[in-house]
This record gives C-alpha cells, sequence and structure tokens, in this order.
C-alpha cells in the first residue's frame, strides 16, 4: 500500500509539472512576433529604416518600431492572448529589449490601450515604458498616453490594478485602481503627482476605443483622421490642460483655416472666384 500511495503521488506530482509547463508554454517565446489583428489607416512599420505598410494578419518582430499616422489604428495579439492597440499619431517599439519577455512597449509619443491576459488564474507580469513612466502590470486594462515633447504621461486603469514609477526620479511607486489615473512629468516627482478618479475621462477613453474598433470591422479603410471623435488627433483635454492635440488639414467645404473669410452678405467661407479673363 505505500509502495502504491508512493507511486500516486509521484504520478500526481508530474500531472502537477506537466500543467504548469502547459500555462508557461506562453511565456517561452521570448521571440514571438506581434501579429496584426485589425487595422484601418495608415499603420506601419520599418525596414532597413524604410516605412512599410501593415494589414491585417501581418506580423511585427521583437525590436520593430510601430507607427501609425493621423488616420492610423491597429489591434495587435501577443502569443500568451494579451492584446494592445495603437491609436492614431503613435510611435511605439515592440519588445525594445530583446530576451525580456516582462517589457511589452515602448511609447514615445501618442497613445495605447493594453490588454494584459492572465493565464491559468496566475498573475502576467509585463511592463510599459515611457520616456517619463514605467507602469507595471499583473492582469489589467489600462490606457497610457505621451502627450508632448516633454513626454508628460497620462496613466489611466479601466479594470485592474497598475503600478506607476518615475522613470527619472527615484521613489516609491503610486498603485492606480480602476477607473483612476494620474499624470507624470519629466521634471515632477511622482510623490507630488496627483491620482484622481474621473468617470467622464474613463468613459471618453472607452467611447474612442469602441469606436474605432466598430470603424475597423465595418471597414478597414474609412479615413479615422476626419472622424470627430474625442482626442483623435492628441489627448483628451483635462483639467490643466493648455490645448487640444493636431489639427488634420483642412479639406474642401472646411470653414476652418485655408478659407476665404465671408465678406459683408457671404453666409460663409466660400472658395474665391476665378479670375475674370484677360481683357474682360
Amino acid at each position: 500500500m505505500r509502495k502504491l500511495a508512493a507511486r500516486i503521488m509521484a504520478l500526481v506530482a508530474l500531472t502537477g509539472a506537466v500543467c504548469l509547463a502547459q500555462v508557461d508554454v506562453p511565456q517561452l517565446g521570448t521571440s514571438s512576433p506581434a501579429k496584426v489583428v485589425s487595422l484601418a489607416g495608415q499603420v506601419s512599420t520599418f525596414h532597413d529604416g524604410q516605412p512599410w505598410a501593415l494589414a491585417a494578419g501581418d506580423q511585427v518582430r521583437v525590436g520593430q518600431i510601430i507607427e501609425s499616422g493621423p488616420d492610423g489604428y491597429a489591434i495587435f495579439e501577443i502569443s500568451d492572448g494579451s492584446t494592445f492597440e495603437v491609436f492614431p499619431n503613435s510611435r511605439v517599439v515592440f519588445r525594445k529589449t530583446p530576451g525580456n519577455l516582462k517589457d511589452l512597449l515602448d511609447v514615445f509619443i501618442g497613445r495605447v490601450k493594453v490588454h494584459i491576459q492572465k493565464w491559468g488564474g496566475q498573475p502576467n507580469f509585463n511592463r510599459v515604458f515611457t520616456p517619463t513612466a514605467v507602469i507595471s502590470v499583473r492582469g489589467t486594462t489600462f490606457f497610457v498616453e505621451v502627450e508632448d515633447e516633454d513626454a508628460t504621461t497620462l496613466v489611466l486603469v479601466d479594470e485592474g490594478l497598475v503600478e506607476v514609477q518615475h522613470a527619472q526620479h527615484p521613489g516609491p511607486p503610486k498603485l492606480l485602481h480602476t477607473g483612476e489615473w494620474l499624470r507624470v512629468y519629466r521634471n515632477v516627482p511622482l510623490a507630488s503627482a496627483r491620482i484622481a478618479k474621473d468617470s467622464a475621462l474613463r468613459a471618453a477613453f472607452r467611447v474612442l476605443a469602441d469606436t474605432l474598433y466598430t470603424a475597423v470591422g465595418r471597414n478597414p479603410r474609412i479615413p479615422l483622421g476626419r472622424s470627430p471623435l474625442p482626442g483623435s488627433g492628441g489627448g483628451i483635454p483635462l483639467p490643466g490642460d493648455s490645448g487640444g492635440g493636431v489639427t488634420p488639414p483642412p479639406l474642401p467645404g472646411d470653414t476652418g483655416p485655408g478659407t476665404i473669410p465671408p465678406a459683408p452678405g457671404d453666409a460663409g467661407g466660400v472658395p474665391a472666384p476665378p479670375p475674370p479673363p484677360p481683357g474682360g
């Protein structure tokens, strides 16, 4: 009986080891690429320094840059089922540190949404970097936006728990829970940063992400840059903001810059009439 019990225990231990090995499989492929699940507009990577337009089904290798234009949006999936979305006017690097599976993205400008999939019910540790912030997660959904040339970083948690550290000023991290956000400034220690909770901001980010996702599903070539979405050219205005983001160039029929001011009696901005023929 003792020998039988020992065999059973050995079999249980072996089965457990096999299960754990199966759970860890997604973490073994440190060179696994990111696959383009959906895409709209201009999203590119680079080969030999030249931009290379991506399409659904393409793969981005470790260390490659992903860049989106004013109409660009793409969803990427990695081997463990986690996803990240790249929004218009963004520039990121996928796994900048080769061999380190925990470092997912480096965001230099623009906005991303990251969903880290838990595997086997266990935490799945990942990090996202910006020039001013290090964002650590173990299975959650969150937004990161680098807003300006000073690399001011906005972190907003859609679901779960996120740890934020300053990339340039050592100090204790800040923990953000569902619905909370903070800004990280280049020359301001994290201890001075205020954690806020704004349901309107969280809803605005969700609406933008859902609208782009729906647009991709309906028409992969829809011109997202002309869609009146909040923050589609640069960040969503928040308390303390001094202005919006990048304004797309005017198109025919616009009433903004580029049209002739209305003359007395005109109904609005009207293109200039053609010049009279010579001698007329």
